[in-house]
């Protein structure tokens, strides 16, 4: 009996933690996008819906914890970019193209390949320059709004330090009841306690495919999906990238029209359930995965009272909670974008031009500081001759590293 709690528990964390610590991040980028209160509910229930199904599915079918979850580099890429020219029905429409791309990329592997070629510091600093508007919003907070903002941002701080894991969902709660205080008590009487889905047909324009859709397929894969599956390789498991990628983006086609921008492999959470403490037998922490995805998808429930509480809350306020969540993913990025001094000049300037905001004949500076970082590169980094005695490279035919197979 023992044996069936205990991952059945770590699942239960790893949906209350992967909801909590990022929820805050979806809505303002769903909102950010054009999306209507009742849109940005919907975008949440379906996103929480198709992720459960798609971690309890992969779990049960391959019994490998598989956790699944938003994009959450993928909502605040949202909050950076802005509306995009056609309002929400163009956002809807770049979520399903960004969908479509991660289907291909399960169907035809060098597309896969092809997106894990993108330079590491490049993709970082792309990420991290994505990050960066958000991750300030705690510091702008304290400034605009330090009796409210303060409490939020210490109990961080405390929970970081001797519970790491819950220091956002901690945040959160002290942001909520902040908010409890402080917000009219009209705007939060009607809050609708089971959200409804809200369907919005489509539309198609070619910046938004380059500026939004693009850079969206993107980021999912390089922060979510492809670390997620490392996650997974180091704890000793061999899942299946392909089926993974084709069941994610089946699932962010089934979401799009409902508002939910992208499903993924989870990579924030995944160790909470692929990780000894979910389970200290590996063939038993499918488990977790599976409860995980069912407890996300009942959360998912709750998407109108937290829109509610959104909605009337100060924005720079679930803007800080948002930054606080996102700290770690911004460090982790520039780490990686600025190691290598050989590359560091090109991941400064894409995160530069990512991080500036701006916006040329309808692009948003994501895409183009992935071209001006790939330009850099091209152009002033100069190949190192090999030394006579050193080793061939590797062959095609040659094993590939782990936790890069299927790429």
């Amino acid at each position: 009996m023992a044996g069936r709690v205990q991952p059945v528990l770590a699942g239960v964390v790893t949906a209350l933690v992967g909801f909590a610590s990022s929820f805050t991040v979806v809505l303002a980028g769903l909102r950010a996008a054009g999306a209507s209160d009742a849109q940005a509910a919907s975008g949440l229930l379906a996103l929480c819906v198709a992720s459960g199904l798609v971690a309890a599915w992969l779990g049960w079918r391959y019994r490998i914890p598989m956790s699944a979850a938003w994009s959450t580099p993928g909502a605040a890429l949202l909050v950076a970019t802005g509306p995009p020219p056609g309002g929400w029905r163009v956002a809807v429409g770049a979520f399903l193209v960004s969908g479509a791309l991660i289907v291909a990329a399960g169907l035809f592997p060098p597309l896969g390949r092809a997106v894990a070629a993108i330079p590491k510091p490049v993709a970082g600093a792309m990420l991290a320059g994505v990050l960066l508007p958000l991750c300030t919003a705690p510091v702008r907070a304290l400034v605009e709004l330090p009796m409210v903002a303060g409490p939020v941002v210490v109990g961080w701080l405390l929970l970081h330090r001797f519970a790491r894991r819950w220091a956002v969902p901690g945040a959160l709660v002290v942001a909520v009841a902040a908010i409890a205080l402080t917000a009219p008590p009209a705007g939060l009487t009607g809050a609708a306690l089971i959200p409804s889905i809200t369907l919005t047909a489509p539309a198609w324009n070619a910046s938004a495919l380059v500026g939004l859709a693009l850079p969206l397929f993107l980021v999912t894969m390089a922060a979510q999906n492809v670390p997620g599956m490392a996650v997974l390789v180091g704890y000793g498991y061999r899942p299946p990238f392909g089926a993974a990628l084709r069941t994610t983006g089946l699932a962010s086609l089934l979401a799009a029209p409902a508002g939910g921008h992208a499903v993924n492999l989870a990579a924030i959470t995944a160790a909470l359930a692929a990780g000894p403490d979910a389970h200290p037998d590996p063939e038993r922490r499918w488990i977790a995965s599976v409860t995980a995805g069912a407890g996300l998808a009942v959360l998912g429930l709750g998407a109108g009272v937290a829109t509610t509480l959104v909605a009337v809350a100060p924005p720079i306020l679930i803007e800080a909670v948002a930054g606080l969540a996102l700290l770690g993913a911004l460090a982790t990025a520039l780490a990686s974008a600025v190691t290598d001094p050989a590359t560091r000049e090109a991941a400064v300037v894409t995160f530069v031009v990512t991080a500036s905001g701006v916006t040329l004949i309808g692009v948003g500076g994501a895409f183009w500081g992935l071209v001006a970082g790939c330009l850099m590169l091209l152009l002033f980094h100069r190949r190192q001759p090999a030394a006579p005695d050193q080793p061939a490279p590797a062959m095609p035919d040659q094993p590939v590293p782990a936790g890069r197979e299927g790429r």
